[in-house]
């Protein structure tokens, strides 16, 4: 579900030579039109690391052949393409027999929500998936009505949810989950976390339900997580593009219940074939995603203050400290 939060996507502009951001949804999309970039930015949204036809002939970087114009796919940032011919596509390093927190149990969480702002939408659904095997899922009235435009995402409708559970009841449920989950000393995976724990942040503060202990929460993030590795090299990254790299069936993007397993069992692939991010523990990834979350900020800012636009908080992750 796109929403206005704290993480960032990057927009190449062909005019000024770097990266310009905009905000991304739980699932990785950009919502830039929502949230005030230049009808430029808007523009140069489609036009991010991505994965395109090839516009020009060139040598396969999978085989080595030669690419006919329009016959294979570009990959990458502009200025950093690599070409690849109909049989080649990139692909992960092979798993390895490294230890590491990915060989733990974790937990998972996802939302579908009513719309893009954290702070004023509500979620509509939720899958929690438990690091034993026990999963919740449901959903949840929002005492409002869903937009059109996020049903056609996630196909929750106003009928559907009119005798759902109360929210300030689904939510208190929630809060308590991740509260066990955090005391159990158990990673949760959240993909985009600033948008789905600052969504529940703002829905406890709604209903007046206490707040979990935010601060001993390990929240292992793989949309972080592939920007730590890739740089925005393989394309773009949705929960959808992630998952197709890494070999992980979805089987319904936006459900929640999917969503979240997805998202964990993607990272589990990370960190296996990734022994630089998979070696470790919690803790220490946790703080590396702090730091990657924490330079896209920094690189942004830099641009920011040179053109007038508003900054981003280099440490709002993984929930918005706003």
């Amino acid at each position: 579900m796109p929403a206005v939060s704290g993480v960032l996507v990057e927009l190449i502009s062909m005019e000024i030579g770097q990266d310009q951001f905009g905000f991304l949804g739980s699932d990785g999309q950009c919502c830039c039109g929502l949230v005030g970039l230049s009808e430029r930015a808007t523009r140069l949204c489609d036009r991010r690391f991505t994965m395109t036809v090839n516009k020009y002939a060139g040598q396969c970087s999978g085989c080595d052949t030669r690419v006919a114009s329009g016959a294979g796919k570009m990959v990458g940032p502009h200025g950093g393409w690599k070409t690849y011919c109909p049989h080649c596509k990139p692909v992960p390093p092979a798993r390895g027999d490294h230890d590491g927190w990915h060989r733990l149990p974790l937990a998972s969480l996802d939302f579908e929500t009513t719309g893009v702002d954290p702070r004023q939408d509500r979620v509509v659904s939720y899958g929690l998936l438990g690091d034993q095997g026990g999963e919740s899922v449901g959903l949840i009235n929002p005492g409002m009505l869903i937009p059109p435009r996020s049903t056609e995402v996630h196909g929750i409708t106003d009928e559907q949810v009119k005798d759902a559970q109360p929210a300030a009841v689904g939510i208190a449920m929630i809060v308590d989950w991740v509260q066990t989950v955090i005391d159990r000393g158990v990673g949760l995976v959240v993909f985009n976390a600033p948008y789905d724990l600052t969504m529940l942040r703002c829905e406890a503060e709604r209903w007046g339900v206490h707040q979990p202990d935010w601060d001993r929460l390990l929240v292992v993030d793989p949309y972080v997580i592939d920007w730590g590795i890739e740089r925005g090299r393989l394309g773009r990254s949705k929960l959808t593009d992630v998952c197709d790299y890494y070999g992980v069936k979805i089987d319904n993007a936006h459900d929640a219940t999917c969503d979240a397993r997805a998202a964990r069992d993607v990272v589990a692939e990370m960190g296996a074939r990734q022994p630089d991010i998979g070696a470790g523990t919690l803790a220490s990834l946790a703080q590396r995603q702090r730091e990657w979350y924490a330079l896209r900020a920094e690189n942004w800012n830099e641009y920011a203050k040179r053109v007038g636009r508003s900054l981003d908080d280099p440490h709002g992750w993984p929930l918005s400290r706003n």
